[in-house]
């Protein structure tokens, strides 16, 4: 291996490292990430808005979308480059999907780590990583630039 693979791959262990430390002080590991992606989703299934969008685009395949959201969180979490996926193209056409679920979404992940979340500390981490997702999908979805326009803005 070349010396510049090989300080590549130090770098990313040594983020990876610090990644799980910081988890782990804050009480999160692979149990906790399961668990919490196993309530959240029970809970939106159960949301009278969010359900049938999620369960209209999942119908039959909730088996690997809750693998794929525990593979998602890990490699967040833990830095672990376990996630490959597109996530703004796995949410476009969805059915009955509008940027005003997004605060539904969000209210229902707070009050999930809420109940569920071994420190303070960690439901603020969550809810900080799941916001920026959020305002990035809705602006990679809902976002229309001429609603910058300032000729609009005035009317």
């Amino acid at each position: 291996m070349s010396d510049d693979l090989q300080a590549r791959a130090a770098h990313n262990a040594e983020i990876q490292r610090r990644a799980e430390d910081e988890m782990a002080r804050m009480g999160i590991d692979a149990a906790f990430i399961d668990h919490l992606v196993e309530t959240f989703y029970g809970r939106v299934l159960a949301h009278p808005e969010l359900g049938p969008v999620f369960d209209g685009r999942l119908h039959g395949r909730w088996p690997e979308h809750m693998a794929k959201m525990k593979s998602f969180w890990s490699a967040i979490a833990f830095k672990n480059g376990g996630y490959a996926g597109k996530p703004v193209q796995a949410h476009v056409g969805v059915q009955g999907m509008t940027s005003g679920l997004f605060p539904q979404w969000l209210a229902l992940f707070s009050e999930t780590l809420s109940d569920i979340a071994p420190s303070r500390e960690a439901h603020d981490w969550f809810m900080a990583t799941a916001e920026r997702i959020a305002r990035s999908l809705t602006l990679s979805l809902f976002y229309n630039p001429a609603m910058d326009d300032p000729a609009i803005k005035r009317t």
